[in-house]
């Protein structure tokens, strides 16, 4: 009888909640053949079968919908244990995970790093670009930087900033179509919008412009890309004005639309709260952001 493990629950929940072994490959970055092995040595060692074929990848069967509770209950007690062993971790040298916005990663996040590493050479930073929620509750990240106000109960979190949005775009494009001076000129003017996300159409609304798809001549719903395409001259868009007026190439629109700022939360498990390291990391990342620099 094969013995059941931890590593095997791991790769049954992977699979389960991606529907597939390849999507739980990517997911987890561990090889397709490792979790299909995994799925027979978990089978072998419960002496029930887990999953079905289908087409589509593999669905559960009655008895791995009855044991998915209890083995994510498993998950949770193991990055419960997990973060109650960081918290009592009195040392400061060792590996703090950051996830943030892929914005926020590559425009913001490594100037505060690298003060961070000349002032703490004993702290290592994972950093961790993803436009999704990490859960901090399972051990996903120590910190995580968001743009919305938490909703779980369980984190610690604390309002960091208020990051001003303006409307930008390549001097070159301005000097090419003109100045608007109104906001009826403004919306004469190409914008940049998504392919498949539906924020910009949103925010927008928001602020009493509704516009479809069509709208927008460019799109794409890669963040970084975005700002490329505004900075190439392929029309206006939303940036950070902590990014935007950093960059001679571009030229804010002023006074003809008024967008909300951004707020910046900074999030952490409780457990981890309570450490050494987390908690210098985290006070770094709170000054940092205090500067006026990233004020409404």
């Amino acid at each position: 009888m094969e013995k059941l493990d931890w590593s095997l629950i791991r790769s049954f929940l992977a699979v389960a909640e991606a529907g597939s072994l390849s999507a739980a490959a990517r997911a987890t970055g561990i090889s397709q053949p490792t979790l299909g092995r995994h799925i027979h040595q978990a089978e072998a060692a419960l002496q029930v079968r887990l999953f079905t074929r289908v087409q589509q990848g593999l669905v559960l069967t009655e008895a791995g919908q009855a044991l998915l509770p209890p083995a994510r209950a498993m998950r949770q007690a193991v990055a419960d244990l997990a973060l109650a062993a960081a918290g009592r971790a009195k040392g400061i040298e060792g590996t703090v995970r950051i996830t943030a916005s892929r914005v926020v990663s590559s425009a913001i996040l490594p100037p505060i790093l690298a003060r961070l590493r000349v002032e703490e050479p004993g702290i290592e930073i994972d950093l961790v670009p993803s436009d999704t929620t990490e859960n901090l509750l399972l051990g996903e990240a120590d910190l995580a930087l968001r743009m919305y106000r938490p909703t779980q109960a369980d984190l610690v979190a604390q309002k960091l900033a208020e990051m001003p949005l303006g409307i930008y775009a390549a001097r070159t494009y301005l000097d090419r179509k003109g100045r608007p001076d109104s906001p009826e000129a403004l919306m004469q003017m190409d914008f940049i919008g998504q392919d498949r996300e539906t924020q910009i159409i949103r925010a927008m609304a928001g602020v009493g412009i509704t516009v479809s798809r069509s709208f927008f001549p460019v799109r794409t719903d890669d963040p970084l890309v975005y700002q490329d395409l505004i900075r190439a001259g392929c029309g206006l868009g939303g940036l950070l004005c902590h990014i935007g007026d950093a960059d001679p190439t571009l030229e804010r629109i002023d006074g003809l639309v008024t967008l909300p700022a951004l707020p910046v939360w900074l999030v952490a498990a409780p457990a981890l709260r309570q450490s050494p390291r987390l908690r210098r990391v985290w006070d770094a990342l709170a000054s940092a952001f205090a500067s006026p620099a990233f004020r409404a």
